[in-house]
């Protein structure tokens, strides 16, 4: 059995169009994930401040007679 020229070029074009589909399906899913990051890590941050604005207020009641 012998391989041709055209039979491997053919395979390693089949290879590449495969590892190209697949570098551009990563790099949209990348874009997907740094986005959901951002998102969690502004809530996270949102949140402490929240909690630290409640635990200041203080509310003092004087009872006068």
């Amino acid at each position: 059995m012998t391989i041709s020229r055209d039979d491997l070029e053919a395979s390693l074009r089949d290879i590449q169009d495969v590892v190209v589909t697949t570098e551009e399906d990563a790099k949209a899913n990348i874009a997907v994930i740094v986005g959901a990051a951002v998102v969690v890590a502004v809530v996270v941050i949102a949140y402490g401040v929240w909690r630290s604005r409640r635990k200041r207020i203080h509310i003092q009641v004087f009872q006068t007679t």
